[in-house]
């Protein structure tokens, strides 16, 4: 069965690529990963994006890693990041993962080579009809340095270029007209934790969220409290978490998400270079937020 815009809703989450010692991909803890996240609740998962170190893998990784996904989720949809820069990269990408079993592909924005509204769209539109499967636009411009306009992304989803996006952005007033315009033509998912219940209380079907690799079942638990429109009894339970997400964002994601994972118990290993493990004030300030999300009861 094909992805739609109405299939896309609730938590999926962002998960690490977990190394062994020697910086090889270790497959078993990835398996146990996804396994993890969807007997909590999951929808689903996605793999590789700027969480899983897209830009620290090979292709043939790449490819594996969704591949290891799929069997591990099921019926689950495994919707993996493209990060790559050129149009041509892209297209291998989506097409691997297109027959490594992935249900949809979440593509940034081509960045480096900044091009216009029309041009992005264009580019979505030809990416589109390269590949078998579904498109969600990934949209983080504090990294790629390139914003989608709220037009150009409704014309988008009206093109049929997409079903969805990854909103990780803290533009407000961008979120409330992009809802507006394009809301009720494609699934919109908030991107970033603090916004997280802001965002559903406004119309955002979900979240894509990389601290859900350690606690998926409070963010479940937001996010059913946010699309009621309980926006407060959200915020509330989403402020246990606030130390925790300072401290997993203090440095490049996901050095500190990797250890912080670590202190709960899980096996994530290290990271790639050009990425390091996190400094000591880093390290210190995941040790104090683990404590107190532990007293607290956070689950």
């Amino acid at each position: 069965m094909t992805l739609t815009k109405n299939d896309i809703n609730g938590l999926y989450t962002a998960i690490v690529t977990p190394f062994t010692e020697d910086k090889s991909v270790d497959h078993k803890a990835l398996s146990d990963l996804v396994t993890r996240q969807l007997a909590a609740g999951a929808t689903g998962i996605v793999p590789i994006g700027g969480t899983g170190e897209y830009p620290a893998l090979s292709r043939q990784e790449r490819k594996d890693i969704v591949k290891t996904c799929v069997d591990a989720a099921g019926s689950a949809p495994i919707i993996p990041g493209v990060l790559s820069t050129g149009f041509p990269d892209a297209i291998e990408a989506g097409k691997d993962f297109e027959d490594a079993g992935a249900a949809a592909v979440m593509t940034v924005t081509p960045y480096y080579a900044a091009g216009t509204q029309d041009g992005m769209r264009e580019y979505f539109a030809n990416y589109r009809n390269e590949i078998g499967v579904p498109v969600l636009l990934y949209e983080i411009p504090r990294r790629t340095t390139v914003a989608t306009n709220a037009e150009t992304i409704q014309a988008m989803a009206e093109d049929g270029s997409i079903i969805g996006m990854k909103c990780s952005n803290y533009d407000m007033p961008a979120f409330i007209k992009t809802m507006k315009l394009a809301g009720d033509k494609m699934a919109i998912l908030s991107g970033e934790e603090p916004l997280f219940a802001t965002h559903v209380t406004m119309g955002a079907k979900g979240g894509v969220l990389a601290s859900a690799n350690v606690y998926p079942k409070i963010w479940i638990e937001v996010f059913n409290l946010a699309r009621q429109g309980k926006l407060n009894e959200a915020l509330k339970l989403q402020t246990k978490l606030d130390t925790a997400i300072d401290a997993i964002f203090r440095e490049t994601n996901p050095g500190p998400l990797k250890k912080y994972m670590e202190m709960a118990g899980y096996s994530a290993g290290g990271v790639r270079l050009p990425l390091e493990g996190p400094s000591a004030p880093t390290i210190t300030a995941l040790k104090t937020a683990f404590d107190a999300a532990s007293l607290a009861n956070v689950a």
